[in-house]
C-alpha cells in the first residue's frame, strides 16, 4: 500500500501526507499546528503516529506550523542544513535529537520508504522536491519551481503519481492586484510554475508511465482551479484519456481523498 493525501495546498499554506501500511510522513507544515491536526484527524491519522516531517524549503507557507507541531508530538524533522539555518524561529522549537540532516540527491530511508531530495529552482536557500519510493512504485512532489529543467524532468520520470505545481496563469497574474515586483518574481526563473508548463511537463511524463497527477500550490490571486485543470488538459490532448490517466486539483483549505498509488 502506498497512498497520498494533500492536506493543504496553495500559496497560503502547504502540507502533504504519504502513507503505507507501516509509515506516515508529512511533507511540509505550512499552516498552523491546529490545522494540521484537524486535517489528519479528518482522515483518521493520529498526529503522534507520524514517522517524520520532510521540509522542502524555509518559506512561511511551507513551515509556519513546523516547530510547534514537531515539538508537540516529538516528531523527527528531515531537512537540509541551509534550510534549517534559514528558519531560526522554527529551528529553536525542534528538539536537537529530532533534527535529521539530509542532502540533495542523497537517498535516505524512513522505515519502508526510500526518499531522494532533488534540487529545484526557487528563491530559497536550498529548496528541493522529493522522490518517494515504496517497493517498485515511485511518487514525486515538486512545487515552487521557477522553471522546468532537464534535471527536474529526469527526477520526475518513472513516477506513477506526481503532485506538481500549477501556480499561475500569465494573463490572470498580470491583471492581479499583486505589485509589479511580485508579479515579476512569480513569473521569473526562481519563482513559480505556470499552468501551461505544468501541462507540458505532465504530457512528457505520460511517456514514462505516469498514471496520476495532482495540480498543487495554486495561487489565490492569479489562478483558478478550473482554469488550471483545463489548461493542463489542453496540453495533454489528444493523448489524454480518463481511462488511463487521472488528473485532479488540490484544494487550498480542504484535504483531498486518499489516493492509492498502484
Amino acid at each position: 500500500m502506498l497512498e497520498f493525501c494533500s492536506l493543504y495546498s496553495g500559496s497560503s499554506g502547504n502540507s502533504l501526507l504519504v502513507k503505507t501500511e507501516n509509515t506516515n510522513i508529512l511533507i511540509d507544515a505550512g499552516v498552523s499546528s491546529k490545522k494540521i491536526e484537524t486535517a489528519l484527524n479528518s482522515i483518521d491519522i493520529d498526529p503522534s503516529s507520524l514517522d517524520g516531517i520532510l521540509i522542502t524549503h524555509e518559506h512561511t507557507d511551507h513551515v509556519q506550523g513546523l516547530g510547534t507541531f514537531a515539538k508537540k508530538y516529538d516528531l523527527p524533522v528531515f531537512v537540509n542544513q541551509k534550510t534549517l539555518d534559514a528558519m531560526p524561529k522554527q529551528k529553536e522549537k525542534i528538539s536537537e535529537k529530532n533534527i535529521n540532516l539530509i542532502k540533495i540527491e542523497e537517498k535516505f530511508e524512513i522505515k519502508d520508504l526510500k526518499i531522494k531530495p532533488f534540487a529545484i529552482p526557487h528563491d530559497a536557500v536550498n529548496p528541493c522536491g522529493f522522490n518517494i519510493f515504496k517497493d517498485n512504485r515511485k511518487i514525486s512532489i515538486a512545487t515552487d519551481i521557477g522553471h522546468m529543467s532537464n534535471g527536474i524532468i529526469k527526477n520526475l520520470e518513472d513516477s506513477l503519481f506526481i503532485l506538481l505545481e500549477a501556480n499561475y496563469d500569465p494573463e490572470v497574474l498580470m491583471c492581479s492586484k499583486y505589485p509589479y515586483q511580485l508579479k515579476t518574481r512569480i513569473a521569473g526563473p526562481t519563482g513559480h510554475l505556470s499552468n501551461e508548463m505544468a501541462g507540458k511537463t505532465i504530457s512528457y511524463l505520460l511517456k514514462s508511465g505516469l498514471k496520476q497527477a495532482m495540480l498543487g500550490h495554486l495561487s489565490k490571486e492569479s489562478n483558478f482551479p478550473e482554469l488550471a485543470y483545463k489548461t493542463v488538459i489542453d496540453e495533454l490532448m489528444p493523448n489524454f484519456s480518463e481511462n488511463n490517466f487521472k488528473l485532479s486539483v488540490a484544494k487550498r483549505d480542504e484535504s483531498s481523498p486518499l489516493i492509492s498509488i498502484c
